[in-house]
């Protein structure tokens, strides 16, 4: 049986890195990200390097704004004000999870950010502009996003596929239905409730997996030439590696290669899109700053005109006394040729 094809997904974020750049080259300000961390975990320090990495290759600054962990509910609250008000910061993310002494809320630092900032996309509001398909007004989240353009790269229809996602966390699982519903495929959702869990899988022509359980979906459970997307990062004792340790999905790749049509590796797969849709999301919000400070201009522009006019057509009565005299019939129409030709209507 010949082996699947491999989706790659570092060579997906180079071809967006490299448009990326051609963008912000023509930009009239630098666009800027915003990384509020709380504590030092070591992986969140990994994963806020290769952010830093990929923004500084295309031109996009990033600040750091790093916490410790004695920092209160109130104090993070401040720091994200402060970002929201910022006119140089067009995006904020928070680097979850927070390693605190004192109790966080999650969820609601993350809807403190303003929703225009919010190039992570999972305030309240973009979530709930995800669930009525308000696809345009909204930064898509980014490990979804990655994960719809690593299944269009394959050139298989989405729209009329069986889609099937394994999770249904709020920041991959559940955006990553919706992403997949919104673009007319029919979808189903599993979690750790879901009976014949393999049965659904086998009916599945795109499959996405995102449980943070090693090697967990079987080849067996894969109908083949499914697309297969493994968003899984999972570390796993191997006494073969240095340091002891390898990354692994929740899929067992070596095995589901030999029936899927299109599958992502671990690494190399979804985690270089997820950071590549960050930076995309960062750029857009600069572009939408200037398209509407562009907007606000013209808009002050016409006011400015109308205002010019009704101006002259004020000087138009101060010159014909029209409120103090009578006047002839014939005067009356020259003052309302004059007064359409600058208003554009009729008296």
């Amino acid at each position: 049986m010949s082996q699947s094809k491999l989706i790659n997904g570092k060579e997906l974020a180079d071809q967006i890195r490299a448009k990326l750049i051609g963008i912000v080259t023509k930009l009239s300000i630098t666009p800027q990200l915003a990384i509020v961390q709380i504590g030092q975990r070591s992986d969140s320090n990994v994963y806020i390097k290769l952010k830093k990495q990929f923004a500084d290759s295309v031109g996009v600054q990033v600040k750091h704004v790093l916490l410790d962990r004695t920092v209160t509910q109130k104090e993070v609250e401040h720091e994200i004000d402060q970002l929201n008000e910022d006119d140089a910061i067009h995006g904020i993310i928070t680097q979850l999870p927070f390693e605190s002494d004192h109790p966080i809320d999650q969820e609601r630092i993350i809807n403190r950010i303003h929703s225009n900032k919010d190039v992570d996309g999972l305030t309240a509001i973009n979530s709930g502009n995800l669930l009525h398909g308000n696809l345009s007004k909204i930064y898509l989240p980014c490990t979804p996003y990655g994960c719809l353009e690593l299944i269009k790269q394959t050139g298989r229809p989405i729209a009329g596929s069986n889609a099937v996602v394994i999770g249904r966390s709020e920041i991959i699982g559940s955006p990553m239905a919706q992403l997949l519903l919104w673009h007319d495929a029919t979808v189903t959702i599993c979690h750790s409730k879901t009976k014949n869990l393999a049965e659904i899988c086998r009916n599945a022509d795109i499959l996405v997996v995102a449980i943070g359980q090693p090697l967990y979906i079987k080849k067996d459970w894969i109908k083949p030439g499914a697309v297969v997307i493994d968003c899984g990062i999972n570390s796993i004792s191997d006494p073969t590696k240095k340091s002891g340790q390898r990354l692994v999905g929740d899929i067992q790749f070596d095995e589901a290669k030999e029936v899927a049509g299109y599958i992502t590796p671990v690494p190399g797969g979804v985690g270089p899109m997820t950071v590549a849709m960050l930076i995309n999301n960062t750029v857009e919000s600069a572009r939408r700053i200037i398209r509407n400070y562009s907007i606000l201009i013209q808009l002050k522009a016409n006011v400015t005109r109308q205002i010019n006019k009704i101006k002259h057509f004020q000087k138009i009565l101060q010159d014909y006394r029209i409120r103090k005299c009578k006047i002839s019939m014939m005067t009356y129409k020259t003052i309302s040729n004059r007064i359409k030709n600058i208003m554009n209507h009729k008296l």
